[in-house]
C-alpha cells in the first residue's frame, strides 16, 4: 500500500513552506516536494569564495513590532529566530539620476518620509503628504494586509482599476518628484500603462513602515520554516521534480516525479507557476476556458544580476539600496535597446554577522527580457536535468557583466577597482530555480485596465488542487505570506486562521 499524505505541496518556495507550516501545525500529514538541491525558491542564497549572496530577497518590510509581516511571522513561529539589520531610517532607498547630482531618499516612517523629501522639495510638501495619505488609504482597504480577517471577494476591493502613473502625476506637477516617488518601481516591474495603484501602495507602504536586510542571507527563513514542518511530523524532499498529476475520476490522487517516483495525497497545493501547474494536468480533465485563461496570462519581465565579490576593506558598506536611472523616465526601463541597456538598475550590499565598516559583496540588478536568452532555452541547470549551455552563453553573460560594471563605474567611480571577482545570473537562472517558464521576476503582470483577469483564486477547477505563491494576488515576502494564509483558509477557514494570527501577537 502506497503511503498517502493529507496534503502534498509542490515547490518549497516561501508560499509552499508557509502552507506546510500552517497545515502541519493543524495536524495534517504534509509532504513538500522540491526539484532543486536547495529549498526556498527566491529565498535561496549561494556562496562564492566564502561570500554569501541572496538570489531574490534583498530586503524585507513590515518587520517592526506591531507591523503586518512581523505579526504573520510571529504566527508562523519564525520571527524571534530571524537575524536582521534595519536599513538607514533616513533613506533605506535612495534614488538617483544621470542628469542630477542630488540623491533622493525614501525614509522610514511616514513623517520622516515626508520631512526628508520636503527638505528637497519644500514647495511640494502638501503633495507629498497627499501621496502618503493615499498610500495608507489604499492599504487600509485590504483587510489581511492589516492582520484582519478576509473581507471576502478580493476582486470587489476599491482601487483595483486605478493606475499608479496617473495617480502620482495627479498629486504633483513636479516631474522630478513624480520620478522620485516611483523610483523604486524595479521592486514590482512597474509599467506606466499597466501597474495598478494598489500594487505600488502595498509594496511601498511595507518598506516605509520599516525596512530590513537579512543578516547572512534570506535562506534563514526557509530553514526556519522547514524545521517547523519537520518538527510537526511533515516531510520535505529535495531532488523531487514533479512533472505530472495522476487522476482518479475528477480528482488528483498522485503526483509523479521525473525519476518515476509517485506520491499519493488527498489534497495538493502547487507553489509553482500556475501555467506550469496546469500543464501537469492532461487536457480534458480541466475546463478549456480556465486552462486557456491561465496559459495566456502575461508574465513580468526577468532580470540579469551581477554578483560581485569585493576586495577586502575596499568599499564602505552602505546601509541602503540604490536605484539609479540613466533615463529620467523611470517607467520605461523594460523598453531598453541593446545600445542603451541597462537603462536603470538597483544596487545592494550584503550584510553578515561579522560585518565591519566595509562591504563583502555587491549585487547589481537590471531588467532583461527572456527573449535575450531564448537561443539557450532548451538547456537546463536543475538537479534532474543538466545540460551545458556552452561557450556562447558564457560569452553572452560576460558581455553583459562588463556592460554593467562600466555602467556602475560611471555612477560610482572607482568601483571597478573594488571588485575581486564576479558571477552572473540570467532569465534562464530564474527559470530553472524559481520554476516559471520565462524567468519572470514577479510572476503574472497586474494590469489596472483588466484587474479581474489577473487575480487568480487559490482554488482551481480541479476540486482538490490549490495554488499558492507570488502569482496569486501579490508578490514579495508579505504578499506571498498573505497568499499562503488565503490558500490555507480553504482548509481551515479564514476566521480561524486570523484569530490564531492575532492571538500570536
Amino acid at each position: 500500500m502506497e503511503e498517502q499524505y493529507d496534503v502534498v505541496i509542490l515547490g518549497s518556495g516561501l508560499g509552499g513552506l508557509e502552507c506546510g507550516v500552517i497545515l502541519s501545525r493543524e495536524g495534517y500529514k504534509v509532504l513538500v516536494l522540491e526539484k532543486n538541491k536547495q529549498l526556498g525558491g527566491n529565498l535561496q542564497t549561494f556562496s562564492r569564495e566564502k561570500r554569501i549572496f541572496d538570489t531574490g530577497i534583498h530586503y524585507i518590510g513590515g518587520l517592526d513590532e506591531g507591523q503586518n509581516l512581523n505579526g504573520y511571522f510571529k504566527y508562523l513561529g519564525i520571527m524571534d529566530s530571524l537575524k536582521i539589520k534595519k536599513l538607514d531610517e533616513d533613506g533605506y532607498d535612495r534614488i538617483s539620476f544621470n542628469d542630477d547630482d542630488t540623491i533622493y531618499p525614501h525614509a522610514q516612517g511616514y513623517d520622516n518620509f515626508i520631512n526628508k523629501l520636503s527638505e528637497i522639495f519644500p514647495e511640494e510638501r502638501e503633495g507629498i503628504k497627499l501621496y502618503c495619505n493615499k498610500i495608507r488609504e489604499v492599504c487600509n482597504t485590504f483587510p489581511m494586509y492589516n492582520l484582519e480577517k478576509s473581507g471576502g471577494d478580493v476582486t470587489k476591493l476599491p482601487y483595483l482599476d486605478i493606475n499608479t502613473y496617473d495617480f502620482i502625476r495627479s498629486i504633483t506637477k513636479n516631474e522630478r518628484l513624480q520620478q522620485v516617488l516611483a523610483g523604486s518601481n524595479l521592486l514590482y516591474a512597474g509599467e506606466a500603462d499597466k501597474t495598478p495603484l494598489y500594487v505600488h501602495a502595498l509594496v511601498v507602504n511595507s518598506y516605509i513602515e520599516s525596512a530590513y536586510r537579512c543578516v547572512n542571507g534570506s535562506t534563514q527563513i526557509a530553514k526556519a520554516l522547514t524545521r517547523i514542518i519537520l518538527d510537526n511530523g511533515g516531510k520535505v524532499l529535495k531532488h523531487a521534480h514533479a512533472t505530472k498529476f495522476g487522476f482518479k475520476g475528477r480528482e488528483i490522487e498522485s503526483v509523479e516525479l521525473k525519476d518515476g517516483r509517485k506520491f499519493f495525497g488527498k489534497k495538493f497545493i502547487s507553489n509553482i507557476h500556475p501555467a506550469v501547474t496546469i500543464e501537469m494536468v492532461d487536457e480534458g480533465l480541466m475546463r478549456k476556458a480556465y486552462r486557456k485563461r491561465i496559459l495566456s496570462l502575461e508574465n513580468s519581465i526577468s532580470v540579469f544580476i551581477l554578483h560581485a565579490v569585493l576586495k577586502k576593506d575596499k568599499l564602505k558598506y552602505f546601509n541602503h539600496n540604490l536605484y539609479h536611472f540613466n533615463n529620467p523616465d523611470v517607467w520605461n526601463g523594460t523598453q531598453y535597446t541593446q545600445e542603451n541597456w541597462p537603462m536603470n538598475y538597483a544596487v545592494f550590499t550584503g550584510v553578515t554577522s561579522n560585518q565591519n565598516e566595509f562591504a563583502d559583496t555587491l549585487t547589481m540588478m537590471a531588467y532583461m527580457r527572456e527573449e535575450e536568452t531564448r537561443q539557450w532555452k532548451d538547456t537546463y541547470n536543475v538537479v534532474s536535468e543538466v545540460a551545458e549551455r556552452g561557450e556562447s552563453y558564457n560569452e553572452f553573460k560576460e558581455r553583459k557583466a562588463q556592460k554593467m560594471i562600466e555602467t556602475l563605474e560611471s555612477r560610482m567611480p572607482g568601483i571597478k577597482s573594488c571588485i575581486q571577482s564576479y558571477y552572473t545570473s540570467s532569465p534562464l537562472t530564474y527559470r530553472d530555480y524559481i520554476g516559471d517558464r520565462e524567468g519572470s521576476m514577479y510572476g503574472i503582470v497586474k494590469d489596472y485596465k483588466s484587474p479581474l483577469k489577473t487575480f487568480i483564486s487559490s482554488r482551481t477547477k480541479v476540486p482538490n488542487l490549490y495554488l499558492t505563491g507570488q502569482n496569486l494576488n501579490m508578490h514579495g515576502v508579505l504578499g506571498v505570506t498573505i497568499g499562503s494564509i488565503i490558500t490555507c483558509s480553504e482548509f481551515l477557514g479564514n476566521d480561524y486562521i486570523m484569530k490564531k494570527v492575532n492571538q500570536a501577537q
